[in-house]
């Protein structure tokens, strides 16, 4: 979505120049001028985010994005006839009504001038305006599912608009896209376990209410007012049926005008937000032609902050095209840090981990003594998360809480548990289509390629063997299931601190893996995945731990502990024994009619790494496929239920012998591309399936 001033191509310098200057800890991370959110998304996989935008189109690109951790199941809409909402508004049929404000007044009908939208294109959006307003009111939808529908027309929008970049005016003749027909976005929503918030308010009411540990600034630069922009955005969105003016269709707007965009007032609005960030860490983007100075900023930053850890990088970018020449040489996105005397959110892990493993009762009193003060937005935190504390003030002793301050979210209730090891071919995105194919009434669960664990940590069986070739993957797994939470969080923290391990830090990874290399301890081993590229486990042929670092990108962050926790505590609960046997040798006469045997075995036409004999382990060829094939067979004549998870045909390529194998038993053809997965390939068609022994 084009919008001025958007991050998109700045991500990664904003994610180096945080790493360069913040090196302990922090978990919330606040985007306070969010706009389409891109800076708060992009963030979400490492932190809890806070988002604010005064302007509410922004808003609800937050709350659909953000505050959501997965994509909305729209129950009642489905046990009302609506499978799915979204091809729903696009093919209704519609009537155009006198009450089509977008219609009426921005599309060329009935003798209107403006041309931002074909008539079709806004009666469509008049349509889903007012549809998804009645589903609301009639509570077939709920607050999360209103905003991911409405976000989804919001970023659909630009496509069919007749204009050039902002909506300050529209083109006097049809663009071709805009000619073409509104198609809804489907939004994709990452879950990073923690409780989000977004907001809809001025930055400087916010910032007296929040509190965090890293606080993103990227405030307008110059005197264009975004709500005058964006102003048919920001009716869409609102379907308020303002008074409008002016050959565009202006909405009032003197109400929304920001400071930020006035050179009387910028200054002194800037200063009074900086000195009132209760944040530790700030960032700040702005540019070399905005309205303040290089010299105002710092002044700021350094009055408010800590003097000393003050620092500035300037990234150089081109200006927009414009009909006249300017000196592009001095033109940069600044980016600016300071540290504030303030201690982290998350300031104390041992008090969680006491927390999380043996209850609080004896340890409130010696860590959290002090009067410590919360935020409302955090009480309402806490209440979202079933926390009871007094509202009616701004503080309160956290001795008194039944869990800390530290973490603002629960473990949030989930469909299925994922894996902590980024193991090659899992298959945590295929769980919601796999398990429920698999039978109810489960003995003993084999999971015979079990990988990370992702399927049989979700299956509910009296009992589960986890099996796999891989001893070191298998040996993680036993280490995270014979010890506590509080040993297994005890063991990794204390290797980060002595190898001082970051995102940085490469020539403390390489010692620290020299280290695993000749001790072999499994917790170090998954230690060292959470800083290596991309999380991989990689061994070379002499078994010896390889996978290069994974600079600015891997770490053992906040999100990825709270998915530890979660799978080790699911890991305590099941009754789970560990094999590292050859599938072929596995000790298949002890199983009846009442088990099930699941196999994930690398694919034969795939080219994943676990497959092709250089990584210290056994290659898979067609000598291992038909052995497989034939146990499977062996399997069916005792009465043992089995299903094989693989693909028939990936990249032009056919398993022919998996296909003539499979037509004795029961093909469950599954939605999945390989083009977006781990195995790296190119665009193609892939037929992933399901094949048991056994009928629905």
């Amino acid at each position: 979505m084009r919008f001025i001033g958007s991050k998109v191509n700045l991500l990664s310098n904003i994610e180096s120049f945080i790493s360069e200057n913040i090196t302990d800890s922090p978990t919330v991370f606040m985007d306070m001028f969010s706009g389409t959110g891109t800076v708060a998304e992009y963030f979400k996989k490492d932190y809890c985010i806070y988002s604010n935008d005064s302007l509410y189109f922004s808003y609800i690109l937050q709350k659909a994005r953000i505050e959501n951790n997965q994509i909305p199941k729209f129950s009642k809409l489905k046990q009302n006839g609506i499978s799915d909402p979204l091809e729903y508004l696009e093919t209704a049929e519609i009537t155009i009504k006198p009450d089509y404000f977008i219609t009426h007044h921005y599309s060329p009908y009935n003798g209107c001038e403006r041309m931002y939208f074909s008539v079709e294109n806004a009666s469509r959006i008049d349509f889903i305006r007012q549809q998804i307003n009645s589903w609301k009111e009639s509570n077939l939808i709920n607050e999360k599912e209103f905003a991911y529908i409405l976000a989804t027309l919001i970023e659909a929008i630009p496509f069919i608009s007749n204009i050039s970049g902002t909506y300050g005016a529209y083109l006097k003749h049809w663009d071709k896209r805009a000619l073409s027909n509104l198609k809804l976005q489907r939004l994709e929503v990452t879950d990073n376990y923690y409780t989000n918030k977004s907001f809809n308010e001025d930055a400087n009411d916010v910032i007296e209410r929040v509190r965090g540990d890293v606080l993103y600034i990227d405030t307008p630069y110059n005197s264009r007012q975004y709500i005058s922009n964006y102003h048919l955005l920001e009716t869409i969105a609102r379907y308020d049926y303002p008074e409008i003016y002016g050959k565009t269709g202006l909405r009032p707007y003197e109400h929304a005008k920001s400071a930020y965009c006035s050179k009387r007032d910028v200054l002194g609005v800037f200063s009074d937000l900086i000195e009132k960030a209760k944040f530790r860490h700030i960032i700040v983007s702005y540019s070399t032609e905005g309205l303040m100075s290089v010299d105002d900023i710092e002044q700021v930053l350094k009055k408010h902050g800590v003097a000393d850890t003050y620092k500035l990088a300037k990234i150089p970018y081109r200006k927009y095209k414009s009909k006249h020449k300017q000196e592009e040489s001095n033109l940069n996105e600044l980016l600016f840090y300071i540290q504030k005397d303030i201690p982290l959110v998350r300031s104390n892990r041992a008090f969680e981990t006491a927390y999380q493993n043996e209850g609080a009762a004896n340890t409130n009193e010696e860590i959290h003594s002090e009067q410590t003060e919360l935020s409302y937005t955090e009480l309402d935190l806490f209440s979202m998360n079933g926390i009871k504390v007094d509202a009616g003030s701004a503080t309160t002793n956290v001795a008194t809480l039944p869990r800390p301050p530290v973490r603002v979210a629960k473990y949030p209730a989930q469909e299925y548990i994922k894996s902590p090891l980024n193991y090659i071919g899992g298959k945590y995105k295929l769980l919601k289509q796999i398990i429920p194919l698999f039978p109810e009434d489960i003995n003993t669960f084999v999971d015979l390629f079990a990988g990370g664990l992702n399927v049989g940590i979700n299956v509910k069986a009296n009992s589960i063997i986890a099996n796999d070739i891989n001893t070191f993957v298998i040996g993680v797994l036993k280490e995270m299931a014979s010890l506590r939470v509080d040993e297994v969080l005890e063991h990794i923290h204390k290797r980060i601190q002595e190898y001082n391990l970051s995102k940085e830090n490469e020539e403390g990874f390489k010692k620290f893996r020299d280290y695993y290399n000749q001790t072999k301890h499994p917790l170090d081993l998954y230690t060292l995945i959470c800083y290596s590229f991309n999380y991989q486990f990689r061994f070379n042929n002499n078994q010896e731990y390889n996978n290069p670092f994974g600079r600015n990108r891997s770490q053992f962050s906040p999100a990825l502990e709270l998915k530890l926790v979660r799978f080790i505590e699911a890991l305590h609960s099941k009754n789970i024994e560990f094999s590292t046997e050859e599938f072929d040798l596995f000790h298949y006469n002890h199983l009846s009619k009442g088990d099930f045997v699941y196999c994930d075995p690398p694919y034969l036409i795939t080219t994943g790494s676990y497959n092709d004999g250089n990584r210290g382990f056994k290659d898979w060829n067609e000598d291992q496929e038909y052995k497989l094939l034939q146990i499977l067979d062996d399997l069916n004549g005792n009465g043992v239920r089995f299903a094989l998870s693989n693909v028939l045909k990936h990249k032009g390529q056919t398993n022919h012998i998996l296909l003539e194998w499979a037509k004795k038993y029961h093909i469950n053809y599954l939605n999945y591309d390989y083009a977006n997965s781990s195995h790296n390939t190119t665009r193609g068609e892939s037929e992933e399936v399901l094949i048991t022994n056994y009928s629905d």
